[in-house]
C-alpha cells in the first residue's frame, strides 16, 4: 500500500497533524485575533505574510471577513446582531452549527463594509487568497496525499475541522456560557480555563473582552497565555512591537479629595473596581444570609440561599421569578440595597458620555462621601481603594 514520501509511526502523524494545526492557531491568535482585529500589535511584513499564507493554506479563511464579523461581534456582544453568542442564539447553535454562522455573516457586505476596515489590500489579496478562498485548502490536500499518502486524507480532514471546532464552537460558544469571571464585564464571556495552551490563549475569553485591544490575555499570576508566550518571542527578535497590555492597578496613598487624574486612574481600573465590587457584595451577601436567618429563622430565610449570583446581573436579563426573588432580599436587607444601588451609580462614571470631567470627578467624590459614611464596610474597603487607583 503507498505510504507517501513520508512514512512515520502512528504516534509521528498524531504528532505532526498536532504540529501544523497548532501554527493554525497560532496564526488565528496571534494576527488575525490580536494584530487584525484589534490591532494590539504590530507585526514585521514577513511574519504578517506568512501568517496570511498559512491560513489561506489551512483555513481558507479571508482575514478582512474573519477581522470584520470579530469586530461586529464585539460591537455588538450578546444581542440579536452578535454573528454568533449563544445568549442570543443558543449554545447549542453556536457549538454545533459556529462554522455555519461565520460564513453566512461573511456574505453580509454591510458587516464587510462597516467593520473590515484597516485589513490586507494589495495585489495577492484581491487576486489570490480573496478570490480564489478554497484554492490553498485544495492544494493541501494533494500535499498531504503526496506526503502521507491515504492517511493524509485524515490529516487534512482534521486540519479543516480544527478551527470551527475549537474557535468557532467551544471559544465562541462555551466561552460565553460557561467557565470562571475574573472581570464584570457587561457581555456574558468567561474564561474556560486559567492555562490557554491547546487554542493559543483563546480560552482566557473573558480577560479578553475586558480588555479587547490588550495583546496579553493572562491576568492573574496562576495564569497562562500561550499566543503572549511566542508574541514575547517575536518582539525579543525585533519582528513584533507590542503595542497595549492590560492595565495592571497602580495605586498611590489616599487622596482626599478626588481630581481629574484619579477620574481616570477610575475609568482605566473599573474592570478590576467591578471585581472588587463584585467580591464584596458576594461577602456581603453571606453575611446578611447568616443574620436573616437569626431574625427570620432559618426556615423562612432558605427563600433567600442561593441568590448570590443574582446580584452581579442586571436585573433586566433577570425572568420574572427570579427579578422577584432579588428584590424581596434587597427589601430585607439595607446593606445589600445600598451596595446594589451604589454599584449602578458608580458604573454612570464612566458610562455617562454627555457630562463634563469636572462633572464626573464632582460625582466621584459625592460617590465616596457617601460610601464612607455609609456604615457599610465593605462600602468603606471600595471607596478607600477608589481613592487609591493611579494611572
Amino acid at each position: 500500500m503507498y505510504a507517501g514520501l513520508i512514512d512515520l509511526p502512528w504516534w509521528g502523524y498524531v504528532l505532526v497533524t498536532l504540529g501544523l494545526t497548532h501554527v493554525t492557531i497560532a496564526a488565528v491568535t496571534i494576527f488575525l485575533h490580536r494584530h487584525q482585529a484589534h490591532r494590539a500589535l504590530d507585526l514585521h511584513p514577513l511574519v504578517s505574510h506568512f501568517f496570511r499564507f498559512w491560513l489561506w493554506f489551512t483555513t481558507g479563511m479571508v482575514t478582512k471577513e474573519w477581522a470584520a464579523i470579530h469586530r461586529k461581534h464585539h460591537a455588538k456582544c450578546e444581542t440579536a446582531e452578535d454573528p454568533h453568542s449563544p445568549q442570543a442564539k443558543g449554545l447549542k447553535k453556536v457549538f454545533f452549527e459556529g462554522a455555519e454562522l461565520y460564513r453566512a455573516e461573511a456574505k453580509n457586505e454591510e458587516t464587510l463594509r462597516r467593520y473590515g476596515h484597516g485589513t490586507p489590500d494589495d495585489w495577492i489579496e484581491r487576486h489570490l487568497y480573496s478570490r480564489h478562498s478554497a484554492l490553498g485548502v485544495s492544494i493541501l490536500l494533494v500535499l498531504n496525499l503526496v506526503l502521507f499518502g491515504p492517511i493524509g486524507l485524515t490529516i487534512w480532514a482534521v486540519q479543516m475541522v480544527w478551527i470551527p471546532f475549537w474557535a468557532a464552537g467551544v471559544i465562541n460558544g462555551v466561552g460565553h456560557y460557561w467557565g470562571y469571571r475574573n472581570f464584570d464585564c457587561a457581555d456574558a464571556s468567561t474564561n474556560l480555563i486559567p492555562w490557554g495552551i491547546l487554542v493559543g490563549g483563546e480560552e482566557l475569553h473573558n480577560n479578553h473582552h475586558s480588555f479587547a485591544t490588550s495583546a496579553r490575555f493572562s491576568t492573574k499570576w496562576y495564569e497562562f497565555d500561550l499566543g503572549w508566550l511566542y508574541l514575547r518571542v517575536l518582539s525579543a527578535c525585533k519582528l513584533a512591537t507590542i503595542k497595549k497590555v492590560i492595565p495592571r492597578p497602580r495605586f498611590v496613598a489616599p487622596k482626599p479629595v478626588l481630581d481629574l487624574d484619579s477620574l481616570q486612574a477610575v475609568i482605566t481600573h473599573r474592570y478590576d473596581l467591578l471585581s472588587r465590587y463584585a467580591a464584596s457584595l458576594r461577602r456581603t451577601y453571606g453575611e446578611e444570609l447568616k443574620a436573616l436567618r437569626q431574625r427570620l429563622g432559618k426556615q423562612e430565610a432558605k427563600r433567600f440561599a442561593g441568590l448570590a449570583g443574582l446580584l452581579n446581573v442586571d436585573p433586566a436579563k433577570l425572568c420574572a421569578e427570579r427579578r422577584a426573588a432579588l428584590e424581596t432580599l434587597l427589601r430585607e436587607s439595607r446593606a445589600l440595597a445600598t451596595l446594589h444601588a451604589m454599584r449602578d451609580e458608580l458604573a454612570q462614571v464612566w458610562e455617562r458620555t454627555s457630562a463634563s470631567s469636572d462633572q464626573l470627578v464632582k460625582q466621584l467624590q459625592d460617590w465616596c462621601q457617601r460610601a464612607e459614611a455609609s456604615g457599610i464596610r465593605q462600602l468603606e474597603e471600595i471607596a478607600l481603594r477608589l481613592r487609591r487607583y493611579a494611572v
